[in-house]
C-alpha cells in the first residue's frame, strides 16, 4: 500500500490533470481524500520542524545556562508529545475506507419507548461530537417512535477520516436508568445499535438486478415543516436476496432520494462482498449482532451510579454528562489502540 506521502502526490497529480472538475462527484471525492491526508501529513511535518528548532534552542540554553529557556523548551516538548500521540492515532486509520465519508445509522432495539428515547439521546451525543470535530452531517432518513423518541435515524457524515473514526462506534449500546416513562420509577435496561458504512464512489463494481428489488415510494415523516412532504418523495428499497433495506427521505426530489438509497444499497452489498475476502471487515460489519443483552460494546449507566464503560477495551469514565455532550474521543482513541494491538498480535 502506498505511503500517505505517495497517496498525497497521486491525488495532487489527479487534480492537476485537465478536465478534473468535469465530474463534480469524483472531484469532490478526491478533494475530500486529499484533505484527510493533509490532516496527518502537515502536522507531522510541522512537528519535525519544531523538534529541530527546539533541539537548536536547547543547545543554546545549555551553553548559556539559561534556565528560563530550558523551562520553556521542556514545556513545548510536552505539547509536542501530545500532538505526536494524536498523529499516532490518526496513523492507525490506515484501512482502505478509513478516509471516506460515511452513512451513520442508529436503530432502537429491545426496550420499547425507552429504546426510542435512547436513540434520540445517542443522536444528540453524536451530533455534538460531529460539531466538535467539524464533521458535516445531513439527515437522510428518520422514523419517529410511536410515543416518544426515534425508531431509527440515518445521517450522512462528511469529514477527514469520518468512517475510520465512527466505525469504532459500530455495535450495540446499552443504557441503564430509572425510566421517565415508568410511573413506578423502576430501573430499566434498554438498547440501541449504531451501524456505520463508508460512502463508496459510484464506480464500485456491483451489479444489481432490477428484478431483485422492491422500490416503495411514500410520504416523508418527521417533525413537520420542510421535513414533511405532501407528495410521496421518500424512497425505500428492499433487496430480496440479502434482505437489506435502505431508505431516504432527505430531499423533496423522489429521483435524488432514490439515487441516495441506491448508493447506500450498493455500499452495503459491496461490504458483504468484501466480507468473503476480508475477515477484519466482516468483524467490523458483523459487530452489531442482535440489538439486545449480551451483544453490547458499551454500557451507559445513569442509576444507581454513573459510569460509561467500553466492554472491548475496558476504558471507562464516571463523567457521563460529558460523554452525552459528545466527549467520546477517548473511547475512540482507546479502541483504535486496542484494534491496532490486536492486529499486530495476529500478524
Amino acid at each position: 500500500m502506498p505511503s500517505k506521502q505517495q497517496q498525497r502526490a497521486q491525488l495532487e497529480e489527479q487534480m492537476s490533470k485537465p478536465g478534473f472538475w468535469d465530474n463534480q462527484d469524483s472531484a469532490k471525492s478526491v478533494v475530500s481524500r486529499l484533505s484527510a491526508l493533509k490532516t496527518v501529513i502537515e502536522p507531522a511535518i510541522d512537528i519535525a520542524r519544531k523538534i529541530t528548532d527546539l533541539a537548536e534552542l536547547f543547545e543554546v540554553a545549555l551553553s548559556e545556562n539559561d534556565t528560563q529557556i530550558l523551562s520553556d523548551t521542556e514545556r513545548e516538548l510536552l505539547q509536542l508529545e501530545k500532538k505526536c500521540a494524536q498523529i499516532e492515532l490518526t496513523g492507525m486509520l490506515s484501512g482502505p475506507d478509513d478516509m471516506k465519508n460515511c452513512f451513520f445509522s442508529i436503530h432502537a432495539g429491545a426496550g420499547g419507548t425507552e429504546s426510542c428515547d435512547w436513540v434520540s439521546m445517542l443522536l444528540r451525543m453524536y451530533t455534538r461530537f460531529f460539531q466538535q470535530n467539524k464533521f458535516a452531517y445531513e439527515e437522510l432518513d428518520m422514523t419517529p417512535g410511536e410515543e416518544a423518541g426515534l425508531r431509527s435515524v440515518t445521517l450522512k457524515v462528511a469529514g477527514p477520516f469520518a468512517f475510520g473514526k465512527l466505525s469504532c462506534e459500530s455495535g450495540v449500546h446499552r443504557m441503564v436508568r430509572i425510566s421517565p416513562f415508568d410511573a413506578n420509577k423502576r430501573r430499566h435496561t434498554t438498547f440501541a445499535a449504531v451501524d456505520v458504512m463508508p460512502e463508496y464512489d459510484d464506480d464500485i463494481d456491483i451489479e444489481i438486478d432490477e428484478k431483485d428489488l422492491r422500490i416503495d415510494f411514500y410520504r416523508a415523516g418527521g417533525a413537520g415543516g420542510q421535513h414533511v412532504n405532501k407528495t410521496s418523495s421518500a424512497v425505500r428499497i428492499t433487496h430480496f436476496p440479502t434482505g437489506i433495506v435502505t431508505q431516504c427521505q432527505n430531499d423533496r426530489s423522489q429521483h435524488r432520494n432514490k439515487a441516495e438509497a441506491m448508493k447506500m444499497l450498493k455500499g452495503k452489498l459491496y461490504m458483504l462482498q468484501q466480507q468473503k475476502r476480508d475477515s477484519e471487515l466482516a468483524k467490523l460489519y458483523g459487530n452489531k449482532g442482535e440489538i439486545a443483552w449480551g451483544n453490547q460494546i458499551r454500557s451507559y449507566v445513569f442509576q444507581p451510579y454513573q459510569l460509561v464503560k467500553d466492554h472491548r477495551t475496558d476504558f471507562q469514565t464516571g463523567n457521563i454528562n460529558a460523554v452525552m455532550d459528545g466527549d467520546i474521543e477517548d473511547f475512540i482513541d482507546s479502541y483504535l489502540r486496542y484494534r491496532a494491538e490486536k492486529k499486530h498480535k495476529q500478524n
